[in-house]
């Protein structure tokens, strides 16, 4: 890619502002009513009544009346709209945790099919701090209480359930790639023009058979007129450590310097504090997601503790083919996830 080879500005709903979306929440903070919570609690027990595992559940096992017609809306918005929303009103705290894990694997479940997020084959993913070392180039940076870096997972949908919230910090940030890209466009085509260059991305130890133990996907392609980002800025330094790798120059390492200024800009990204039983619904290939870090509870039964759920969702976009590299199967409904030969999906529940 050259500056003069640049697909053009971009202009769509996803390609927002922050401080312009932190002032329209009607646009992404839906609240759930009374007939909502009945109609989603109604469906977990007919689910649980079934007695299977989680990570099994269908939308057909997850019956709904009315919401239904909004999660048909709410993917529309992720595929085509803003990309974000947050579920707001659900009331955790009369819930066990196989009730609230069940209410919100089943809403994943009539959005998309739930892909695996680890070696391990999990379908629903705990976000916590289980006292990894963030320096560590084995550990997921979600397993420690250090503040991320805006980046991107291996779904095209990435949905939290806030459980419990921190004592302080933890709070949720986002930013719209194709924003960077104009900004970028618009001032330094040099740069940007860079960051279509197969830079590499550590797996960070998960390697499926046959694999390197990085991917060379660029922070942004290019394909079928729609602009894909990639990115996780931690995992491309370590990579570094791998003979392999492509070598960043000084212009590669301005380029990335570049794009995690602008997503750190306060005017580009909006900033949110996740409450108990919020949950939040991201598109993953059309912006960045962050967190800062936190200070937890002392008590175990309090600390900070979120549901993940990784989704693909049907009449999405096609993908690059350079995308094989972590998906495998680029089938649009059914890709993403982190697949090895050990791999048996489930959903642990603690």
């Amino acid at each position: 890619m050259t500056p003069n080879d640049l697909p053009p500005q971009i202009d769509t709903p996803a390609a927002w502002v922050g401080r312009d979306l932190a002032a329209r929440p009607k646009d992404w903070l839906y609240q759930l009513t009374p007939d909502d919570v009945a109609d989603l609690e109604q469906a977990a027990r007919h689910f649980l009544s079934l007695d299977r595992d989680v990570g099994e559940i269908t939308a057909e096992d997850f019956p709904l009346s009315q919401f239904a017609d909004h999660l048909s809306a709410l993917r529309d918005k992720l595929l085509s709209g803003v990309g974000v929303e947050v579920l707001r009103g659900l009331p955790i705290e009369t819930y066990d945790q196989k009730m609230a894990a069940t209410v919100f694997c089943g809403i994943g479940a009539h959005l998309g099919s739930a892909r695996s997020q680890n070696a391990d084959g999990h379908i629903l993913g705990h976000v916590r701090d289980v006292g990894r070392d963030p320096n560590d180039p084995t550990a997921r940076i979600y397993q420690t209480a250090a503040r991320q870096s805006f980046h991107t997972d291996s779904a095209d949908v990435v949905g939290l359930l806030c459980l419990r919230d921190a004592k302080e910090g933890g709070d949720s940030l986002l930013v719209s790639a194709e924003t960077i890209f104009n900004r970028m466009r618009a001032t330094r085509p040099d740069l940007l023009a860079l960051l279509f260059d197969p830079i590499a991305t550590d797996r960070r130890g998960e390697v499926p058979e046959g694999m390197e133990p990085y991917m060379t996907i660029p922070p942004f392609s290019w394909h079928a007129d729609k602009l894909t980002v990639f990115y996780q800025r931690q995992y491309i330094d370590s990579a570094q450590r791998f003979e392999g790798a492509m070598r960043l120059t000084p212009a590669h390492v301005e380029a990335l310097d570049m794009f995690d200024a602008l997503a750190n800009d306060p005017e580009l990204h909006i900033t949110m504090r996740l409450q108990p039983g919020d949950m939040q619904f991201v598109y993953n290939h059309a912006m960045l997601h962050d967190r800062t870090g936190f200070i937890d509870w002392p008590d175990p039964d309090k600390r900070r503790h979120l549901f993940r759920l990784w989704l693909s969702l049907p009449g999405d976009r096609v993908l690059p083919p350079v995308f094989a590299q972590r998906y495998g199967d680029l089938t649009v409904g059914a890709r993403g996830g982190i697949i090895t030969t050990h791999t048996r999906p489930h959903a642990p529940l603690d």
